[in-house]
């Protein structure tokens, strides 16, 4: 009897030990799940866990070929004014008229990019205009005749107009502290363009023709066209869309190849439907960084493709002691570039990457208010000098070179403060509109620099100076400083939901510790 109740009690006591066993495991397993189901992290938390990459790497290149084809159709511009001015006998307010159409249609189509993106997805909006870009490019190659030239290269800058999109969805996939400088950075392959557009000039403009410079000019749209399927739609877009599982394959697609997890929880959706509307760029907290940031963008345009066109302008002018306009004998006098005016471009379009070097030291110390306006303040200080009387190849050529350095630098900022300053539900449309009134300023621009000029070199020196000058004080004006600012979802104020998300987190953990 009691050898049976000593084996009873072993075989008791080993079950209740199992028992034991399996409700602590049950009561864990539990927990976990309570905790997974309560804990919530949002877009920003996930991207500031993954970092930057690979993916954001592969991005950066890809969306970059975008920048490259850009910079390439605004360069041909600078090149072939002057090639039909002599080729087809051209006035010079047809000629300026070749450059202005192109930027009549980035003016115009802007805007309607922007709303696209916002309203379609930004990947989608920014395939269809590249794609669109790449067959008008190569038809204005074949153009016969002048109106055939005005009409394709119409629908190009209409496809152009879309190019701005691809920060907008560069900037989405990156983690806070790296966008200014990554942004930045993508603003390289601009330059890069530029300086691949004069080379490619110099190589097929004595030989080929422009002919051939369009149509090879559309080369990296085409490589972007054939690779364009890998990009993926922002998770910022997809979470504000409601669609939070597509939000979370990108997210968890991102981490993969960047070799990192994930935060644990679930992802934060807002179903937002009403994204990319007019009105809210001028909802009280926003309307003056709209007014204030149109004026920027304007000034930018006009005073960067401003000093493009000059350049060739006044290489061609030689000397301007000589005379205060530039003005021909006879109006339909020409003189096609040579290789010395290549080179002397190739210079100047060098002035590119120190421009880019100086704003990226400067963007993430000052801010990007400061560095805006100190882009702004040394462009008219360079142009000051040019009033004097200054000689061809050494003066007029470094102070052209710095001048569009800063030119050049400031553009870059502004493409990084604008994504920044506003939310996801209207941040395209935001990008579209400044860029529409880029374009405005791109477009009037020649005949400031092609027409104005020849009758005055002075008084189109004063425009551009004191248009930057005005720029300068608007940047200062700026109500918001982005530095160190995370990318708001939607109007209502997400970064303070960010905040109170990450300290309900917290909290759940501890309670869910001493529950435990």
């Amino acid at each position: 009897w009691l050898g049976g109740f000593v084996f009873l009690y072993i075989i008791t006591y080993k079950n209740i030990c199992r028992l034991n066993e399996l409700l602590r495991t049950e009561l864990l397993s539990g927990i976990d799940r309570c905790v997974l189901l309560t804990e919530t992290f949002t877009v920003d938390d996930a991207l500031e866990a993954i970092g930057f990459g690979k993916f954001q790497w592969k991005v950066s290149f890809l969306t970059g070929l975008s920048w490259v084809a850009d910079a390439m159709e605004m360069m041909i511009l600078s090149i072939l004014g002057p090639q039909l001015h002599c080729e087809w006998r051209l006035p010079s307010y047809k000629v300026a008229l070749i450059t202005s159409v192109v930027f009549i249609g980035m003016g115009i189509s802007s805007p309607i990019w922007g709303n696209v993106a916002d309203k379609y997805g930004r990947k989608v909006g920014l395939k269809v205009c590249m794609c669109w870009t790449l067959y008008y490019g190569l038809l204005s190659a074949f153009a016969p005749a002048y109106g055939w030239l005005l009409l394709l290269r119409g629908l190009v800058g209409f496809g152009i107009g879309g190019a701005p999109q691809s920060v907008t969805l560069y900037s989405e996939f990156l983690p806070m502290k790296a966008r200014g400088i990554c942004i930045m950075l993508i603003a390289a392959f601009w330059a890069i363009g530029a300086v691949f557009e004069v080379l490619l000039a110099l190589m097929v403009m004595p030989d080929l023709g422009w002919r051939w410079l369009l149509g090879l000019s559309t080369v990296p749209l085409a490589i972007f066209v054939c690779f364009c399927f890998w990009l993926p739609e922002s998770p910022r877009f997809d979470v504000l869309s409601g669609r939070r599982e597509k939000a979370m394959a990108t997210l968890t697609r991102i981490a993969k190849e960047n070799g990192k997890t994930l935060p644990q929880g679930r992802l934060i959706a807002y179903n937002q439907n009403e994204r990319g509307r007019f009105k809210d760029l001028f909802a009280p907290e926003y309307w003056k960084t709209t007014l204030l940031l149109w004026f920027i963008w304007f000034s930018n345009a006009f005073s960067y493709y401003g000093i493009i066109l000059l350049t060739t302008e006044l290489f061609q002018a030689g000397d301007l002691c000589a005379r205060a306009k530039i003005e021909p004998d006879c109006s339909l006098e020409c003189r096609y570039l040579t290789s010395a005016d290549y080179k002397d471009l190739l210079w100047t379009t060098l002035a590119e990457f120190p421009g880019l070097l100086v704003v990226l030291l400067l963007v993430d110390y000052i801010g990007r208010k400061k560095s805006m306006a100190l882009c702004f303040l040394m462009f008219s200080l360079c142009i000051l000098p040019l009033y004097a009387c200054i000689g061809r190849y050494v003066s007029l050529t470094i102070f052209i070179f710095i001048a569009r350095a800063f030119s050049s630098g400031g553009y870059q900022v502004v493409f990084v403060y604008t994504p920044e300053v506003f939310p996801t539900e209207n941040r395209a449309l935001a990008m579209g509109t400044s860029s529409a009134m880029a374009r405005l300023g791109a477009l009037i621009t020649p005949f400031v620099a092609q027409v104005l000029l020849r009758t005055s070199v002075y008084l189109t020196l004063s425009v551009y100076c004191s248009c930057s000058l005005l720029a300068g004080v608007a940047s200062w004006l700026l109500p918001i400083e982005t530095l160190g600012r995370n990318l708001q979802e939607s109007s209502l104020g997400q970064e303070t939901g960010g905040q109170m998300t990450s300290t309900t987190r917290e909290s759940d953990n501890t309670t869910g510790s001493a529950d435990q």
